[in-house]
């Protein structure tokens, strides 16, 4: 009798969850601000143009979100299970993007299908956010954020972004860290190949866990949702744990 409660306690937290998502629009729109008066009806048609120009010539979709609050929720959960019911992104290639703007709490969020994660990386997301939204954001001057940002976004999947010195540094400490994984794993498996006679403590190495070897941050997530279609409509793509977010 308890776990059938316990099951329909979470259905039930399922269900009211998928009611907090707003309605996919419809007509499909890339630009969906759900709060009003944050941005002209010029800069909207403005960012709308450009992305709907993107996805004619690329098909890779971008959705710019705008609700008050994702309370009681964590943006990011939010932001996968929006990207997700709305099929932002084409199936099969799941190129979506969804950049959610929640500023009831002063939260924003970048989140990346499946097929996008790639090129469009936890740490490039994390820079736009950091370097591009946020110090736009805290001077109120919303439209020009979200204007950079999808530029950087744009010319990052085209590997056009020319890195500047702080991605240069950041760059050759990845580097850095991931020479010492491989010597960590060149080490067990050499260690591997002379364990066996130590009974059980010597047969499987040691390989450390890190954030290169371990969970990561692109995996699990919802699977399908969203309809067919061209534009028209978001074309049904999949969204994971890929993207990054902060505060302003």
């Amino acid at each position: 009798m308890f776990k059938k409660l316990l099951i329909l306690f979470f259905l039930l937290q399922s269900l009211a969850f998928a009611q907090d998502i707003p309605e996919k629009p419809n007509p499909a729109r890339f630009v969906n601000d759900f709060v009003g008066g944050l941005l002209s009806p010029e800069q909207t048609a403005q960012l709308e143009a450009k992305l709907k120009a993107y996805y004619d010539t690329t098909s890779t979709q971008i959705a710019i979100v705008i609700v008050k609050t994702v309370q009681p929720y964590d943006i990011s959960e939010y932001a996968f299970k929006l990207g997700k019911a709305w099929g932002v992104g084409e199936k099969g290639k799941n190129n979506g993007i969804v950049i959610l703007w929640a500023p009831g709490d002063r939260k924003v969020f970048i989140a990346t299908g499946y097929g996008m994660e790639g090129t469009i990386t936890d740490a490039y997301s994390k820079r736009i956010i950091e370097k591009d939204i946020k110090p736009r954001f805290k001077e109120a001057r919303y439209y020009e954020g979200l204007d950079v940002a999808t530029d950087k976004i744009i010319n990052y999947a085209k590997g056009e972004f020319k890195a500047d010195k702080d991605d240069e540094e950041d760059g050759g400490w990845l580097g850095f860290v991931v020479v010492i994984i491989i010597i960590f794993v060149i080490i067990a498996i050499l260690s591997r190949g002379k364990g066996g006679n130590h009974g059980n403590r010597g047969g499987g190495g040691w390989i450390p866990y890190t954030t290169f070897t371990g969970w990561g941050s692109s995996s699990g997530g919802w699977s399908g949702g969203g309809d067919s279609g061209g534009f028209g409509g978001f074309g049904g793509g999949d969204f994971g744990g890929g993207g990054a977010g902060g505060d302003y």
